[in-house]
């Protein structure tokens, strides 16, 4: 099966000019990557210092993992908030959650600053379970964030399964009739015995960088420049700034802020201190996504709900206002992992096998009529790139501090990209000193 364009790259303005770098450059701070992570660092950093700030773009804005996702607003990690807990201490972990939760606040502020009028809906959105072992996980993580001081969120049991809870977690849900809770998850599959329901959001995240980074080059003309189109091969840290090979031209930089996937090709060599590990970008791993898309009539709210099957790790499905009377349903959830080093190809066809997959959870899970033949009109496929710890890295390269990280998306971007954005203005104008989890170790 042929691939066909992103949803959310179908919204974009194609006669937007784009501008290519086309001579040596020198400005106080490089970003590399114009989607989610590099838009809201590119923010912060004009809103909270005066520096000079240039973005750098290896293809067009946004039109990366921003631009290939099911476009799901979410403040979780893709690691349970106990196992985190087990590594980290609770205090690390309930302020990491916290951070990324308070990111709501920054999107609104982006939003409401760069007074956009683009869809973007908050809802309280909803996970399906089906096994025992599922909603233990979940209490226990609900019973660890009300010890650490947090909300918990509401987790409802099916009464008919008369599952086996421990009696410790007795306060930390609802029994309620399993159709109640398959009303809630939009489905007719008896397998789901449970729910977890906490604030979701669905927006196009390549329209809304292409709409903030309008306003930013209007706003901060004077200090910020765009260029697309300009690949990056090498950087080079001495001990106060940094050089970036852009192939025909070099840009001089104090400080160069990496805000891609982290699965990237560029070399990095640290003349400014000790040798950065050569193997840096061999502890990222790629991740490729592959999602669905088409219409229903517009006569449901916007949604996110994810359904753990156990057949892959969840199918995610998000309903929005797409174009007219019409609803946009995308549904992601097979995967695969990229080996090693290989370069990752936008134009790779789609699998068949991809495709059926999310054909046959649509008809077993979430369409009341499975006979229908379902017109996919979109099919697409996106790069996450995935840290050891499955924890955003945002903050100054150990070994040279020149160099600095907002990336990693671990499979739920949007929101830790804005946190990292903030995150990385504070550090840079001494109002944030305090040690995370985010930081590179």
């Amino acid at each position: 099966m042929k691939i066909t364009k992103s949803p959310w790259l179908h919204q974009l303005n194609d006669e937007r000019k784009t501008i290519k770098l086309s001579h040596d450059l020198e400005t106080d701070i490089t970003i590399v990557g114009a989607g989610i992570a590099g838009i809201s660092t590119a923010f912060y950093i004009l809103k909270n210092t005066d520096a000079r700030v240039a973005i750098i773009e290896k293809g067009k804005l946004a039109s990366g993992a921003t631009g290939h996702n099911a476009g799901q607003v979410v403040s979780y990690f893709e690691r349970s908030f106990a196992d985190m807990v087990r590594e980290y201490g609770i205090e690390k972990t309930a302020y990491a959650w916290k951070a990324v939760e308070n990111a709501w606040t920054q999107l609104d502020e982006m939003y409401t600053t760069a007074k956009l009028d683009i869809p973007f809906s908050r809802f309280i959105g909803h996970d399906g379970f089906i096994s025992l072992d599922q909603v233990l996980h979940y209490l226990e993580d609900n019973r660890l964030r009300r010890e650490a001081g947090m909300k918990i969120e509401n987790i409802r049991v099916a009464a008919e399964a008369n599952l086996a809870i421990p009696e410790k977690y007795k306060s930390l849900y609802d029994l309620r009739p399993q159709k109640e809770i398959l009303a809630i998850l939009e489905t007719e599959n008896t397998e789901f015995i449970a729910s977890f329901s906490y604030q979701k959001g669905v927006v196009n995240s390549a329209l809304f960088c292409q709409e903030v980074m309008a306003y930013l080059l209007k706003q901060y003309s004077h200090r910020l420049s765009l260029y697309e189109h300009t690949q990056i091969n090498k950087v080079v840290l001495k001990h106060d700034h940094a050089l970036l090979d852009a192939i025909e031209h070099t840009i001089d930089t104090q400080r160069v802020i990496l805000c891609t996937n982290g699965f990237e090709s560029l070399t990095i060599i640290n003349e400014g201190g000790l040798e950065i590990d050569a193997k840096f970008h061999h502890t990222v791993t790629g991740r490729v996504g592959y999602m669905s898309g088409y219409y229903e009539k517009m006569n449901k709210q916007p949604i996110a709900i994810s359904y753990y099957s156990g057949n892959v790790p969840y199918y995610y499905l998000t309903r929005r206002p797409f174009e007219k009377d019409k609803n946009l349903i995308s549904v992601g959830g097979p995967e695969i992992i990229l080996e090693d080093r290989k370069d990752y190809i936008r134009e790779y066809e789609y699998p068949d096998e991809a495709q059926e997959d999310i054909d046959r959870f649509i008809k077993n899970t979430y369409d009341k009529d499975p006979n229908k033949k379902i017109d996919f009109s979109f099919t697409w496929h996106g790069l996450m790139g995935y840290t050891p710890n499955r924890v955003r890295r945002v903050g100054f390269e150990p070994k040279n501090p020149v160099l600095m990280y907002n990336l990693g998306c671990n499979g739920v971007g949007i929101l830790p990209s804005v946190y990292g954005g903030e995150r990385i203005s504070k550090l840079l104008n001494g109002t944030e000193n305090e040690k995370t989890i985010f930081d590179p170790e």
